[in-house]
């Protein structure tokens, strides 16, 4: 054993207690799981129905598809843009869906609410796909979008439709969707059994041109998805993960078989240290271990092990190459913008895993004789929980409207600029820099929204919307967060 592991095993048991300079404030884990699911609302395109909440968002982007002939209103603007992006719209959904079918028990009054934010993004879903051997990738010209600051309701940039076809692959956009698609028809199954069906049979048929027709969206449309959206990590995870998922709401022995015979081929064994919309390898690793700690399938043990590696990754003291960094409050850290994101989706996974080694009375083996209870799993996910909800040096939180000192002035554009209701009248393009630049917080909170929070590891946090690296929400930060959030709100004293 390395005579550093010890002392990094402290430093490890301090994160998992509350950090550096963290309080011990509890906190009200069902308030900010309503919170959580409210800031979808927020992000709606299209025409908005009778239910919406957060009022001061109006119906826009009517005619979307309309130059295509295709409908393509509806969806999520990923972040503080007006732009639809498929890529990460389609992982918010798979995420947002795993949420439900792992902790919906848990999420009590607000299963609808979560129910019906997953349900508006795979409704746009279905329409992107609507068109066998076509996946629509996106709307909204970027390069355009993102030269003005204009709200959703007043957007007059090009609204120009992207697409994937058998001329121009796009296996990873397809294979998420195909995953998003299969992993929401498992939680409408019970309850609009026909509207599950749908799904289903959509995800088939995208999996199926994904998988035939393979390359690189970025490839197929670099200029138009690069460098917001771009796939570094390649389109193998996505094949994988589409599968996996596949797999899990037909029992299907093709994807069982597919899974198997293109394990190695497809990169299963990577050891990469990351989960999010552009990298699915760890993803697939914890959703097939599933299957192997339930007795199910043997034959994948190599997934569990593979997922064993990536876990002892995230926590040092327990493994001889952490990958993973920690600042001194005990935020979970890598380099570079929208830190929360890397936060959510690996703690969402740590928090997965932990409970399929409960139910099979199973730890995490990490060498040099190290081992991980669930137990230890949680607690580690439950402290990036609590910090982002205000248990860190800044002793704020990071989530819109909740607790008593959060963001004020978050780098999004409805939120920033005063609402129809309050400016009738149209804000142009460049018009909007005014509120841009304003040091004035916010006028429209946008509830729920979780920020990219800290970026470094001082645990620093400016409040200022021009850094769009730590002020910008996101829907992929918020849809692991929902799930986590749901568990702790019927487990707070784990």
């Amino acid at each position: 054993m390395s005579p550093l592991l010890p002392l990094v095993a402290l430093l490890f048991l301090s994160i998992l207690a509350g950090g550096v300079g963290a309080s011990a404030a509890s906190h009200d884990y069902a308030d900010a799981l309503r919170k959580s699911i409210l800031f979808f609302e927020g992000q709606r395109s299209g025409r908005l129905p009778h239910a919406q909440r957060l009022s001061w968002r109006r119906d826009s982007a009517l005619h979307d598809g309309a130059g295509e002939g295709v409908d393509l209103t509806g969806g999520y603007y990923d972040a503080g843009d007006n732009v639809k992006f498929g890529f990460p719209m389609a992982f918010t959904a798979t995420l947002l869906a795993w949420g439900v079918i792992d902790f919906g028990r848990s999420m009590g009054a607000e299963l609808q609410d979560a129910a019906a934010a997953l349900r508006w993004a795979t409704d746009y879903l279905l329409k992107a796909t609507a068109v066998p051997g076509v996946v629509y990738v996106q709307v909204g010209d970027a390069s355009r979008d993102h030269s003005c600051w204009e709200r959703p309701e007043d957007m007059d940039t090009p609204r120009t439709v992207y697409k994937v076809d058998r001329s121009h692959p796009g296996s990873d956009v397809a294979g998420e969707t195909a995953a998003a698609l299969a992993a929401a028809s498992i939680v409408f199954r019970t309850r609009d059994p026909s509207y599950s069906q749908r799904l289903l049979q959509r995800a088939v048929a995208v999996f199926e041109f994904a998988d035939f027709h393979r390359g690189a969206y970025s490839g197929s449309l670099h200029d138009a998805v690069c460098p917001c959206y771009c796939d570094f990590s390649g389109y193998d995870d996505e094949l994988l993960w589409g599968a996996a998922w596949l797999h899990k709401a037909t029992r299907r022995r093709k994807y069982r078989e597919y899974i198997k015979s293109n394990a190695q081929v497809l990169g299963a064994s990577d050891a990469i240290n990351e989960f999010g919309w552009d990298n699915k390898h760890a993803g697939v690793n914890v959703l097939i271990s599933k299957e192997v700690l339930m007795g199910k399938d043997d034959e994948l043990r190599s997934f569990k092990e593979y997922a064993d590696n990536f876990i002892c990754t995230l926590l040092p003291g327990l493994s001889a190459h952490p990958e993973i960094q920690y600042s001194p409050g005990g935020l979970l850290f890598k380099e570079g913008a929208s830190n929360m994101q890397h936060v959510t989706s690996l703690s969402f996974l740590l928090l997965a895993y932990s409970n399929y080694l409960s139910h099979a009375n199973g730890r995490v083996p990490c060498g040099n004789g190290a081992a991980a209870s669930p137990a230890e799993l949680r607690r580690a996910a439950k402290r990036q929980v609590d910090y982002i909800l205000g248990d860190n040096p800044m002793k704020m939180s990071y989530m819109v409207g909740y607790g008593s000192r959060y963001p004020q002035r978050i780098h999004h554009r409805a939120s920033s600029l005063p609402s129809v209701a309050a400016h009738p009248s149209r804000i142009g393009c460049k018009a909007g820099s005014t509120y841009y630049l304003s040091p004035n917080p916010n006028p429209n909170l946008l509830v729920g929204a979780v920020v990219g929070g800290p970026t470094n590891a001082s645990d620093s946090f400016p409040d200022a919307r021009p850094i769009f690296q730590q002020s910008e929400p996101t829907t992929y930060i918020n849809a692991p967060l929902v799930g986590l959030l749901a568990y702790f709100s019927a487990h707070p004293d784990i």
